[in-house]
């Protein structure tokens, strides 16, 4: 039996001066950017203040894998990608870790799932090589202040709804 390899891993954009721009927008939500940046190079995480730049929904994963109708991180990587436009990230300390989707501090979000804000701390990797065994980037954003739209991610999840409604 000939076996097909899976698809290579897509192809991070974040080269050069766009992936500094982006590490330094990031970095800035903390009122130390310095100390973002070195732990990012020591630990490839940081705990980033949420709320000055960003909010984070977090979705369980089996909602999301619901939704794609696929647990392959490949598939919902490009899932989302496409769907959300925007920066997601991934707990992987347990299984199955929960999905973080990053929108805007004053986007309006009424879904069941916990939006995080001010006064919350979220892990985020740093950009680039996975380095950390607590959390990755399952999209990356694609440049400073590149966020998700909290209408797709409802709609995302609306969509599992259906989805668990409809199947036997």
């Amino acid at each position: 039996m000939t076996r097909i390899p899976p698809p290579p891993a897509p192809s991070t954009p974040m080269l050069g001066h766009d992936a500094h721009r982006i590490s330094a927008w990031l970095a800035s939500a903390d009122p130390h950017p310095a100390t973002v940046h070195a732990a990012w190079a020591e630990r490839g995480v940081a705990l980033l203040p949420l709320g000055p730049r960003f909010d984070a929904v977090r979705v369980p994963a089996a909602r999301i894998h619901a939704a794609v109708h696929s647990d392959d991180p490949r598939t919902v990587a490009a899932f989302l990608r496409d769907w959300l436009a925007g920066p997601v990230i991934r707990d992987t300390r347990g299984a199955p870790g929960p999905y973080y989707v990053l929108i805007a501090p004053d986007s309006p979000w009424n879904g069941a799932e916990e939006r995080l804000s001010t006064h919350t701390f979220l892990g985020v990797p740093c950009l680039g090589q996975s380095v950390s065994t607590l959390t990755r980037w399952v999209v990356p954003p694609g440049a400073p202040g590149d966020l998700c739209d909290p209408a797709h991610l409802a709609a995302l999840l609306l969509t599992a709804e259906t989805l668990r409604a409809v199947e036997p």
